[in-house]
């Protein structure tokens, strides 16, 4: 039986909008910048009790990372604020020679990730910014799986000084990680162990493969679910020693298979404890309009894709 409990289904765009009101009451050197898209990001709390500390920069996302930038120089904290696509497709130029180049301590804040987003279609999703921002040096890059974890961590990059890439999403989903968890950038958290194979997941797709390890126990398969919240830096040590355990893998996540955390994690495994490792995530392509749970099925990022990975790579295990 799955251990972790859904206390009602939430969206993780609100956990940032909660974080960021805490830090505003905690830490004047926070400051938050957003392209329009205030209500989106929910980040109206922060705005109401800091009207001094936010910056409205219109629909100018790249001008909004060069005074991201500037701030950082004053002693400032900022957070900016846009969908996911927006934070770094759009402004990959600026956030790498004005931010990741020089090292800057701006939290890039990116809701509206992955395919989730929906109705919104092809343009407004994006399945390739871990990739983009994991390849630029010194950056940090955060996935968080619910409301709870997306609310710690927003907590956690203002104590951490360098340029950060949060990612979050639009769609309620279950919340099921505890309230009042610490959260530390870089250290996996091990959800449920086993012993046949090993389920690194991130994102949303953490509770599915929760929801696959159960269903899979009633087949006698014993699935450790591993919940690897930093794709950068990554927790190479629980990764190997889980891999080293089961002798099998397989990663999920909400974003192609090429550039994101499967392709982080084979290096691992070749690098330190070689073992068969299958992908669930999209397949080298673009998205399209549709509720996120057509999607989602469509695309192969459920339960039941986790489950079909986990009885292929179980079989190559020999």
């Amino acid at each position: 039986m799955i251990k972790y409990t859904d206390q009602g289904k939430k969206d993780t765009r609100s956990g940032f909008g909660v974080g960021l009101a805490e830090l505003g009451r905690k830490n004047p050197k926070v400051v938050a910048l957003c392209a329009d898209l205030v209500g989106s990001l929910k980040m109206d709390e922060f705005i109401s009790e800091n009207p001094e500390r936010f910056f409205q920069v219109g629909i100018a996302e790249a001008n909004m990372m060069g005074i991201a930038a500037g701030l950082t120089i004053g002693g400032y904290i900022p957070f900016t604020g846009t969908f996911a696509n927006f934070s770094t497709g759009r402004v990959y130029d600026q956030i790498r020679q004005s931010i990741a180049y020089s090292g800057k301590n701006v939290k890039i804040c990116a809701s509206h990730a992955g395919i989730t987003l929906g109705e919104d279609g092809a343009t407004h999703q994006i399945l390739e910014d871990i990739g983009l921002m994991k390849m630029l040096p010194g950056m940090t890059v955060i996935n968080p799986c619910d409301y709870n974890q997306t609310r710690a961590a927003t907590l956690a990059i203002a104590e951490h000084q360098g340029p950060v890439y949060l990612r979050f999403g639009r769609p309620k989903v279950a919340n099921f990680t505890p309230v009042d968890q610490k959260f530390e950038i870089g250290k996996a958290l091990m959800l449920q162990p086993g012993t046949d194979v090993t389920i690194l997941a991130t994102g949303h797709l953490v509770w599915e493969a929760l929801i696959a390890a159960e269903n899979l126990s009633n087949q006698g398969i014993s699935a450790e679910v591993i919940n690897i919240h930093t794709i950068k830096p990554l927790d190479a040590g629980a990764i190997v020693a889980s891999a080293k355990k089961t002798g099998a893998v397989v990663t999920a996540e909400e974003h192609n298979y090429l550039g994101g955390l499967g392709e982080s994690v084979a290096r691992v495994l070749a690098t330190h404890s070689p073992a068969p490792q299958e992908f669930v995530a999209t397949q080298d392509t673009f998205g399209e309009s549709g509720t996120p749970e057509q999607l989602m099925e469509k695309y192969g990022l459920n339960t039941k894709s986790i489950e079909k990975a986990v009885v292929k790579v179980i079989e190559r295990k020999g």
